[in-house]
């Protein structure tokens, strides 16, 4: 059985990366985890739509739910590397 991890950590990685972007700009940081929820949210209906291999979604909803998941455990790994670190 193939969970598609690396296709979810794909976008994890990616929402993170724009997390961090989102920070340094001048937007403020309460709306970071709606951004990249939303981001993760649209890379997941594309890996869906381009058919990425072993993606773990058969249908849209369930891309969207994906996405949305990848990309707000983006910020739960900012956070945990906050807490872990004092800061």
């Amino acid at each position: 059985m193939n969970l598609g991890i690396a296709s979810v950590a794909g976008i994890t990685v990616i929402c993170y990366l724009l997390g961090l972007g989102i920070k340094i700009s001048p937007i403020d940081n309460k709306w970071i985890p709606v951004i990249v929820g939303a981001i993760g949210g649209v890379l997941g209906i594309l890996g869906f739509v381009t058919k990425m291999p072993d993606f773990p979604a058969t249908d849209v909803i369930t891309a969207v739910a994906v996405g949305i998941t990848s990309g707000l455990s983006a910020t739960g790994v900012d956070q945990l590397g906050k807490q872990l670190s004092g800061n």
